[in-house]
């Protein structure tokens, strides 16, 4: 419990300020005042007036250098006017004491995706204190920023009621070497108004330009008004400190021999400020770790004991003597759990950092949320790297260790941070879940590999952990890893497989090989109606009769347009009393629906009120994201999904049904099958869990022995995908990071590949593979490998080499162009193609409008999956202002070549590159959702997906920060930095900027923020202190479950910006007065 008031208290007393900066020091947003703006509005950030009320306090009108005071809720009777900001330091110096470190930074991340975050990423501390002068790529603050900042206060009241030794000590030292007395102003002073104390949006100094006058009898009162609580002491205080008579100026002179010392100790005290220590509280009786962390997954989780194996497993040799170990159980078996206690060992003991490796962006989220009171109660960080979220490299940390929760693609960025930046020592250990994607044979497969290949090469520290449902040669994975194997069939709820083949159900006997005794007739299915023996000849609705509304039902479909008929189908043959079940819940569902776009999807009007929803990535984020809520709370009993959803957002259900054993044209392989049966049977809620198999074709039933009694498919390298892109891409990453220096460095790295130890096999059983990689020489040996892939890259101009000594004789080197390849993370075939169009962008680029710009961020990827409607693009073409016309014949999309093929004719003489008008049209897509158009209206204009759309947008910022990242390694290209890095902040959320601190929250979506933040959760502190009782009440479909994860993801966010705060703080110090 006081641990919790101290946490309420330094929370509390940290809720006075809330402004955002660009990195050039405009404001891109601010909460000082309800009707004062600072800053430059950043681009076209949609604006979300019909869902929201209309703010009252961001119109981001004022620029960097004035700063606009208009009528607040202060009482004042000064005129508004502009002031000059370099002569408001005293302000300025006031507003950062009692600013609040988790609102000062709430609606940006302090690093944005592949941000090398030398300085702030959209986001600085106060815009008047920001210095032009940059020293090692890191913006300072002025001198005067700390004229009227007494650190001594700010540690002792501003964090924490009752501080700690550390603590006290500390702002001794400080005080004893330093001296905060008075404020260095200009002659001109300002006079500073106290905000109403209740009022979140009001502003902390309504600033004028006027002479040295008392203060006013409104201000006397306030000031002499004792505010119970710390944060009352600080405002009593900070406003004595701006009312003061600037006559002194500052000077404040450290002791050259203790100021090193000094500020190095200082960087320890943000971290004190919020460590609960449990680390070095009773250590041992719960697998060496706190007994905390057991009542934790009590009180949580709901977990009282292991299961037998997750105990044997957690007392194996190879997990003490820290040996990397791969593990493979059922889905379902607890394979997590494990996982996570290894973790929590390795942060609280150990004393190092982890890595939590997941397949997607959602279920990282998901994870942050389950673990995220387990990070606030046990004292270590939870950093989400996904999507355009994640730093690298990674802040470095010495008390408090971090838990790094990253997609496949930012793992392995974050190693090559780590390598490049030395380090990867760090790493105390490292868990990937799903590794059986590594032998996925795409670019996902062959990311793990390369990124599993360095850890085992450079660090001899870094434990490697790895699990799976679905391995079969797990054998030669642990020769990869050098691991110990633990392998346990364990299941906590049963499961019963069946198929089912015309109106018969046969029951699956696993452990048979033969076809006649692996299905042995169960009974026979017969339908209820006339009409349904017509509509429903696969006998679905009376399987999902015999489950719902008590249990619950996953109908597994081969296409999204099946999904959503199947769907559709179902609910014209239920019963109408299922209309009766939960109808309050149901139209709460469709309401939340409507307020996320504006409009709700046909499908879904017509199924939700019989509890039959579809799920694919057709639907928006926030769509699935309700879908899955509903479900899980028992609203909607069954969803038709395609396969993604198994490996993907953890869904149980009753029963199980796979409507065809082909996915699209291609048979269902042993691994998806079984991940599709690991939903059925949720453990604490079902006795047993049932999965049917519906077959159609007799030409199928033959196949289905193997398909659910065979062993898993060999899990092969995924290296050499698509002509060996993934060997080229890990070659080039190992010569950018001076890993390798020659052939034979090479060849040796490629001796540790899971590829050179399966290179037999796949000759065997894939050799089509080595087509790809050479079209002069016959690919036979690893030598023959290793000589097309350095070739491919010399020609390509990525690498080169240079001479070196007598012993070495020629070295690789990577150029300008591999480097900004690597730095970028972009696809090798696209780098020259990138190199060209920044190129021509430099000599024509067109500022008139977006559109271009849009252009060069447009992903390559992206654009081969979109086939134009040629009718639709010239009517978007001829829709565009004569500058967008220009822009787009300087790409090279002429508007005759548009209307030739709208025509429906192709000219004779091509001089149009086909690619850059297919690419143009999706950016015509992505310039509609920049403008602010909703994806229910881009949809129906382009006849695209709204989730398609909804990932354009996503895929967009992400690139666009790849480009950002490429554009500096040459510096021609500079004019694109401040461009691209102002396009990132708007692409990654597209809406109304008072949204932006809401979204950092893992796993909150718009439909959520809007939610929020109508119900007055408008910042990460208020959601972080906020009543779980009332949260509830308050926001419409949420459980208490997810109440109690969205505060505590709340709570992470703010103790983790509060440090980068408070680091920074110390650091721009450092460098102001080196």
């Amino acid at each position: 419990m006081a641990r919790r008031r101290k946490r309420k208290a330094s929370l509390e007393s940290l809720s006075f300020l809330e402004v955002d900066f660009d990195k050039d020091g405009s404001v891109a947003h601010s909460d000082i005042a309800s009707n004062t703006n600072f800053g430059k509005k950043p681009f076209n950030i949609a604006e979300s007036s019909d869902v929201i009320e209309k703010p009252k306090k961001c119109n981001f009108q004022s620029s960097f250098s004035e700063v606009n005071t208009m009528d607040s809720d202060i009482n004042s009777n000064q005129p508004s006017r502009f002031v000059d900001a370099s002569k408001s330091a005293c302000i300025d110096s006031s507003c950062l004491v009692t600013s609040d470190a988790s609102d000062l930074l709430r609606s940006g991340k302090l690093a944005s995706a592949g941000d090398n975050c030398k300085a702030f990423h959209g986001n600085s501390i106060v815009s008047s204190c920001i210095a032009g002068n940059t020293i090692d790529g890191a913006r300072t603050l002025d001198d005067s920023a700390f004229d009227n900042v007494d650190l001594s206060l700010l540690e002792q009241k501003c964090f924490a009621a009752t501080p700690n030794k550390a603590t006290l000590t500390l702002c001794k030292e400080l005080n004893e070497n330093t001296n905060f007395s008075q404020v260095q102003c200009d002659k001109k002073s300002v006079t500073a108004h106290e905000p109403d104390v209740h009022d979140s949006n009001s502003c902390i100094g309504s600033v004028t330009k006027s002479k040295p006058k008392a203060m006013s009898t409104p201000d006397q009162r306030k000031l002499n008004t004792v505010t119970p609580g710390v944060s009352g002491k600080i405002r009593q205080r900070l406003m004595q400190n701006a009312h003061k008579s600037p006559s002194t100026p500052l000077n404040v002179r450290f002791k050259k021999q203790d100021q090193s010392a000094l500020l190095d100790r200082f960087s320890f005290l943000n971290e004190d400020l919020f460590d609960d220590d449990f680390s070095t509280q009773d250590l041992g009786p719960f697998y060496g770790l706190p007994s905390k962390v057991q009542s934790l997954l009590d009180s949580v989780r709901g977990i009282s004991k292991l299961y037998d194996w997750q105990h044997n497993c957690l007392t194996l040799d190879s997990i003490k003597q820290g040996r990397n170990l791969i593990y493979s159980l059922p889905t379902s078996g607890g394979k997590t759990l494990v996982a996570e206690i290894l973790i929590f060992k390795t942060l609280l003991c150990q004393k190092k950092d982890a890595v939590l490796v997941l397949p997607f962006v959602a279920i990282v989220q998901e994870k942050i949320q389950n673990l995220s009171q387990f990070a606030i109660n046990l004292g270590f960080l939870l950093e989400e790297y996904a999507g355009s979220k994640g730093r690298f490299p990674p802040r470095k940390r010495r008390k408090k260790k971090s838990l790094y929760i990253c997609t496949i693609e930012k793992a392995d960025s974050l190693v090559n941070s780590l390598i490049e930046c030395g380090r990867l020592e760090d790493l105390g250990l490292v868990v990937v879940d799903e590794f059986h994607m590594i032998g996925e044979g795409g670019r996902r497969g062959a990311t793990v590999e390369m990124m599993l290949t360095k850890l085992m090469h450079m660090s001899s520290s870094t434990q490697v952990i790895a699990m799976s449902a679905t391995l079969n040669n797990i054998e030669d994975l642990a020769k990869f890893l050098q691991a110990e194997i633990y392998f346990n069939d364990f299941r906590p709820v049963d499961l019963d497989e069946y198929v089912k083949y015309m109106d018969y159900v046969y029951r699956i006997d696993p452990a048979k090989r033969h076809e006649e005794d692996v299905m042995v007739l169960e009974r026979t299915l017969a339908h209820r109606t006339k009409e349904l023996a017509t509509r429903d000849t696969d006998h679905l609705v009376t399987m999902v009769l015999e489950v719902i509304p008590k249990h619950s039902c996953l109908i597994f479909c081969p296409t999204k347009k099946n999904c959503e008929n199947v769907a559709t189908m179902i609910c014209k043959l239920l019963p109408k009393d299922l209309l009766e079940h939960k109808t309050k819940e149901k139209i709460t569902i469709l309401h939340a629906f409507y307020n996320d776009g504006g409009a709700i999807c046909p499908v879904l009007r017509k199924t939700v009120p019989y509890g039959v929803a579809y799920h694919h990535s057709g639907l928006t984020t926030d769509e699935r994201r309700l879908v899955e809520d509903a479900y899980r709370i028992g609203v909607l009993s069954v969803i038709t999904c395609t396969s993604t959803l198994a490996a993907g957002v953890n869904l149980p259900a009753r029963r199980v049904i796979i409507r065809s054993p082909h996915i699209g044209r291609t048979f269902l392989s042993h691994s998806q099958y079984k991940q599709m049966i690991g939903r059925a049977g949720r453990a604490g809620i079902d006795k047993k869990g049932e999965s049917y198999l519906i077959i159609s074709k007799a030409t199928d039933k033959p196949l289905v022995s193997d398909l659910v009694a065979g062993p898993f498919e060999t899990c092969l390298s995924s290296l050499m995908y698509d002509g060996g892109k993934g060997f080229k891409s890990l070659l080039l990453t190992l010569i950018c990071l001076k890993v390798i220096r020659d052939a034979p460095d090479a060849k040796r790295f490629f001796a540790a590949t899971l590829f050179a130890k399966q290179i037999k096999t796949i000759q065997k059983l894939c050799p089509n593979q080595f087509k790809g990689l050479s079209h002069e020489v016959e690919i036979k040996t690893a030598d023959d490998i290793l000589q097309a892939s350095l070739s491919y890259l010399l020609d390509l101009k990525l690498v080169q080499y240079v001479s070196g000594d007598k012993e070495n004789g020629k070295l690789l080197k990577p150029t300008k162009l591999g480097i900004a390849t690597f730095k970028g993370s972009v696809d090798l075939e696209f780098s020259n193609m990138i190199y060209t169009d920044l190129n021509l962008g430099l000599k024509n680029l067109v500022l008139d409008s977006y559109i271009h710009l849009l252009y060069l961020v447009t992903p390559y990827e992206t654009a081969k999956q979109v086939n134009p409607n040629w009718l639709i693009y010239m009517g978007e073409f001829n829709g565009l202002t004569p500058s967008q016309i220009t822009a787009a014949e300087v790409i090279g999309v002429p508007e005759p070549y548009i209307a030739c093929r709208a025509a429906g004719s192709k000219p004779r003489k091509k001089k149009v590159n086909d690619f850059v008008v297919q690419r143009f049209y999706v950016t015509l897509m992505l310039h509609q959702l920049f403008k602010g158009k909703s994806v229910w209206d881009v949809s129906a204009r382009f006849e695209q997906p709204r989730g398609f759309l909804q990932n354009l947008m996503n895929s967009s910022a992400a690139f666009a920060s790849c480009l950002l990242h490429f554009t500096k390694e040459f510096e021609e290209f500079w004019p694109y930095h401040a461009l691209l890095e102002k396009l990132i902040q708007v692409l990654q959320y597209c809406t109304a900027s008072e949204l932006v601190p809401l979204m950092e929250v893992p796993g909150v979506k718009l439909a959520r923020a809007k939610q929020l933040y109508n119900a007055g959760y408008k910042t990460l502190s208020e959601l972080a202190v906020a009543d779980v009782t009332a949260l509830v009440r308050n926001i419409e479909h949420l459980s208490r479950k997810q109440a109690n994860q969205l505060v505590a993801s709340a709570k992470v966010c703010v103790d983790v910006l509060t440090l980068q705060f408070l680091s920074m703080m110390v650091h721009f110090r450092s460098l102001s007065k080196a």
